[in-house]
């Protein structure tokens, strides 16, 4: 038993010249026949694959500067359209301002109107009253006048009289008192 393992040990270090050669024209035969049909296309799908490998390297390297591009526009246009949106924020604040400042305004100068019409109204309304007093007064002078004579003077004289007497009265409240 032992000698059939010794020899199947002494087959693979053994030197075999015959089998060395026609190893070394298989290998080259092979070799050849590979280069002659594989070589070729392996080649060449390789370097169409380098080529679009080296094409998406170039396309990703565009579509950054363009992306970088486009994102530094974005935040120009975004810093743009923040400067104008605080531009008109300020431009209706002060429009704001001014169309308070009118109401204001307006609201003041029709509180002076309605006060100076309401000044008016009680001038006139005191000059009425005061005719009416001095109508008064008039017409209890001449009652009191003609009692007074006992006579009977005509309407027209009894008036003057009265007027007469009327403008002498003091036209402060009776703070003159004639002498």
């Amino acid at each position: 038993m032992f000698l059939p393992t010794v020899l199947a040990a002494s087959s693979i270090v053994e030197v075999r010249p015959g089998l060395i050669f026609w190893t070394l024209v298989t290998f080259i035969i092979v070799a050849i026949v590979l280069r002659w049909k594989a070589w070729g296309p392996i080649l060449a799908v390789v370097e169409e694959r380098e080529k679009q490998l080296t094409s998406s390297i170039d396309a990703a390297k565009r579509e950054r500067a363009e992306a970088e591009k486009l994102l530094a526009e974005q935040k120009t246009a975004i810093a743009e359209a923040r400067r104008e949106a605080q531009e008109m924020l300020r431009r209706n604040q002060q429009e704001v301002e001014k169309f308070r400042e009118e109401l204001m305004a307006k609201s003041r100068k029709e509180a002076d109107e309605f006060k100076a019409s309401a000044q008016r109204e009680i001038e006139e309304q005191k000059a009425k009253a005061i005719a009416q007093v001095k109508a008064m007064t008039v017409d209890l002078a001449v009652e009191v006048a003609g009692k007074l004579l006992s006579e009977r003077l005509d309407d027209t004289k009894h008036r003057a009289l009265a007027e007469q007497f009327v403008k002498d009265l003091p036209t402060k409240g009776g703070a003159e008192r004639r002498s």
